[in-house]
Formats: C-alpha cells, structure tokens, sequence
C-alpha cells in the first residue's frame, strides 16, 4: 500500500461528499483529487522525477490540499518549512535535503526571494499568485499511475528543536500510513462526513490527521490562523468531530468568555498534545467540552507512542495519576524507560523514554552522527525524561536538557509549572533554570496574567513551597501581562526566557 493509492480509492468511492474546507471555498473528494492530479502532472511536466524533493511555505489553503495529493501521486517527496522560521532555516532545510523545486503561498513570497541563487540545487520557485488557478486548470487530470514502492519516501518533516540547526526526519509511504493508523486507533471511528479541524498547518502536526480522515471519508476544516472565536465559532458551523490542539491554544480558548454555552454536541474527539498539558488546563477543557478529551504523546522521530481517552485519563486508579501522566502506551508501540548506561529502569524510576513504532524514523536525512547518537539498536533515545508506573502509564518528567540541578537535587520545570498553573490567576507559565551563588542553579518563574494588581511573586513562591517542598520553590518570579514566546509549533520557549540569566556564564550549568 501506498499513499496515492489509498487517497484515490477514497476519492472514488467519497467522490460527492465534502473532502476539503478552507474559508468559504468547499470541495468535494472528486474536485479535490482532480486539482492534486493536475499538480502533480505539472510537476512531472516541468522535469521533476519519482523521489525528488519539493519544498514547501505555505498556510492553510485549498492549494496545500493540491499538494498534498498532488505530491503523493507524483512520488515527490515534501519537504514543508515553518512560516515563522527565519531565512537562514529554510536555507537550511532546503539545502540539505536537494529540493529541486520550492512551492510558495504568496504572502509568504517576500520571505524566499531570491533564495534560488543561494541554493545551487533548486531550480524552481513557483509562486502560487492570482495565476495560480488558471495555470493548474491548463494541466491534465489523467493520474499519472507511476510505481510506488511501499518504502519509498513520502515526506521529510524537520525536527522542532530550538537549539543548533533542525534535522530532516524521512516518512516512507508505509511509515507514514502506519503512524496515521496509530494515532487514530483508540480514537472513536471515523465515518462518512465527518469533519476534521486543521489549526496548524497540515505540512507538519496536524498533517498526521488529514490523511486518516480522508480516508474515511471525512471532511478536512482548515484554518489558516488561530483565533479562539474564529475557532469556536468553526467547531459549531461545521460540526466538528475532530481536532488536533497544543495545550496553549487550549488555555486560549478557555480564556475567552464566548466559549460558554456553544454547541459542541458532534464533538468526538480532542486532541491534545505536542507537549504537556497542566492539570489546570486539562479539567477546564473538560469542563467546556465534555468526555471527548483525548492525550497522546510522541515527537517527530518516533510516533505515536502513547494515547489516552477520557476514560483512562479522569479516573482514579490505585498506584497511579492519570491527570499528570500522557497516556499508555499504544498497542503497536514500545516504550521503556533506561538509565545513562542504557539499561531498563525500574517501575516508577525516572530516566530517558525510548520508544519503537511502526510510525518511526529509519535515520536523520544526511546525518549519519546525529542517528547513531539517537538511534540505538532499533530504539529512538527521545530526549525526554520520564516514568512508567506498575500499571502502565507514561508520565513525561521534563527535557533532559531543561532540568534544573540545585544543591544537588534534580528538579524539572514542568512539575513546578503544573503546580503554579492551578493558580486561578495564571494564564500561561514557564519555569527555567538560573544561575544561583549557593544552590548552583535555582527555578525561575514567568507567569502571565491578565492583570498586574492580581498576582505578586509571593503568591507564587508560597504556592510552589506549599505543593512540592521549599527546595523546588522558585527563587524569583516574574510576573506579566505579555504572551510568552512560542516555536512554529507553539511550545514555550523556555531557552528564549532563560538565555538573559546566562549570558555572562561561560557555560548554560551553574555548580555551587
């Protein structure tokens, strides 16, 4: 099975119901499959041959479905660059990976101009401008019905780190296929006309769930920006079913006050995750939209590895905390927790998560030094610290690289977020280690609210000292009303907000 196959199996058999949504332009899976045809025969047209990489800046649109179809049917291999990253990145992810041809939206034309003389492998930069519509028109619909090996590769997503330069995480069709499958398996089935939300864009996160849907036959909603009343106001139009959110745009909508009193009855499924979600956050989501939350957990190089519904998620079971872990793991997936020499810890010990799937990566893209460090026996080593319980539940601790190590104890930031986000207060929250002349290093807090006069810094030491012990306590705090800064993906940036405090160390470690 490959991916072109699939999508036109449904395109027949779906062909008069709704495939894909963006603002006030609605196609059905014929109008949609016959657009990604007509891409793909002008890519191959143009001299681009099976396996080429096509990069790709761009939002939202009726024309990122184009490509997303039209990419697999003409075995190409995408290649999508974050809108908010800046020139120096996309040189980057377009350098190392050969792209032959760059697609972009034309509010985004301004940020690659020029970019073609920079790189001597890119020989097309097409601009999806006012002529776009007549030029796809001028291309024939036939499918071009190349060969398509199960292993061939169908994507190459970058990873979201935000230190040193991403790396290129390679999809085949069959890994691709197998990960879509393993995010919705604990999900309620997806039928006939059922609509899918896209808040961010479906070249990266919420592509995972595009596929699934269409396949299925359901309706793919995108929105090309995130606005919580706009969202809001979508979820209701539409009937939405599905969604895909990170734990921010959760809070924000939760922030709103015209999110009471809507209608979320068609509602089936949430997804919450990309990072996680405070215990704050995760009982008013279920307040505001009922047992429909879903968690799961699992990063570019290796997923999904975990999931939970609402069932395993707010429920008491003895031995474990379901509202602080990220799921069990998935059926199809393995998950163990080692130690610095690479040994299994015991139930309940914190250590590196490691992870196998079906969904995983075979290696970084030209990286040979970097998969032997993260790639081990057939274990992708995640980076992340974490624990799982006798009953099976996976509970992320924190980035190994973010832990804070003070006087000795190893202290991780989101255990003292979670703490300080039950403050009715705090609308966001990020914690970081700074340098201290005693402990080493001690835990900042920056917590943002909607009013200075609401919060001081005592309130938040006392709150952290009360829940978790004085020597987890911040040692300073920092209240304000500005939003804290987030990657593409919207995680915190908890390097960003930490870097003024080390800026005269020659190391970013402190010992006392």
């Amino acid at each position: 099975m490959n991916v072109h196959i699939l999508m036109r199996r449904a395109a027949a058999h779906f062909s008069d119901l709704e495939a894909v949504v963006h603002g006030q332009r609605r196609l059905t899976f014929a109008e949609s499959w016959r657009r990604s045809l007509r891409l793909a025969n002008a890519m191959l047209a143009a001299g681009l041959r099976p396996g080429d990489r096509i990069g790709v800046l761009e939002d939202n649109s009726v024309e990122a479905a184009d490509l997303f179809g039209g990419a697999a049917a003409a075995n190409l291999v995408r290649v999508p660059l974050y809108p908010r990253n800046g020139r120096e990145a996309h040189l980057h992810m377009l350098g190392h990976t050969g792209c032959r041809l760059l697609i972009v939206s034309e509010n985004h034309a301004h940020e690659v101009a020029g970019i073609a003389d920079e790189l001597p492998d890119l020989e097309w930069v097409w601009i999806r401008d006012a002529g776009y519509e007549d030029w796809l028109a001028s291309h024939p619909e036939t499918d071009p019905s190349l060969p398509i090996d199960d292993n061939d590769n169908f994507i190459i997503r970058h990873t979201g780190g935000t230190t040193g330069k991403s790396k290129g995480v390679a999809y085949t069709h069959k890994a691709w296929l197998a990960a879509g499958r393993d995010w919705f398996y604990a999900f309620p089935p997806v039928e006939p006309g059922d609509a899918c939300m896209h808040l961010g864009p479906i070249s990266h996160g919420s592509g995972y769930q595009y596929l699934p849907v269409w396949l299925a036959g359901g309706c793919n909603v995108m929105l090309d920006h995130f606005d919580t009343r706009e969202t809001l106001d979508v979820m209701e139009r539409e009937g939405i079913a599905y969604a895909f959110m990170v734990p921010t745009m959760v809070n924000a909508i939760l922030q709103d006050d015209g999110a009471r009193g809507r209608d979320f009855s068609k509602l089936k499924c949430l997804l919450v995750a990309a990072a996680p979600i405070q215990d704050a956050t995760a009982l008013a989501a279920r307040a505001l939209f009922g047992e429909v939350l879903w968690q799961g957990y699992g990063q570019t190089e290796v997923l999904p590895v975990s999931m939970m519904g609402p069932r395993q998620w707010f429920t008491d079971v003895e031995g474990s905390q379901p509202l602080r872990s990220c799921g069990l793991p998935l059926p199809f997936a393995e998950v163990e927790i080692w130690d610095e020499d690479g040994q299994c810890v015991a139930p309940g010990a914190v250590g590196e998560i490691v992870a196998r799937a079906d969904g995983m990566m075979s290696g970084f893209w030209n990286n040979e030094a970097a998969t032997k460090e993260r790639l081990i026996n057939g274990w992708v080593k995640t980076g992340d610290l974490g624990r799982i319980d006798a009953n099976g539940y996976l509970y992320v601790v924190d980035r190994a690289d973010d832990m804070i190590i003070s006087g000795g104890f190893n202290i991780w930031p989101a255990e003292i977020e979670n703490a300080i986000a039950n403050h009715p207060s705090v609308i966001e929250v990020a914690v970081f280690g700074v340098p201290h002349p005693k402990w080493g290093e001690t835990p900042h807090a920056v917590c943002v609210v909607g009013d200075l006069d609401e919060l001081s810094a005592e309130d938040v030491i006392e709150l952290a000292s009360r829940e978790l012990g004085s020597y987890k306590k911040p040692g300073g705090v920092t209240i304000t009303t500005e939003p804290l800064p987030k990657s593409p993906v919207g995680k915190i940036k908890r390097k960003d907000l930490r870097e003024p405090y080390w800026a005269a160390q020659e190391r970013r470690v402190s010992g006392s």
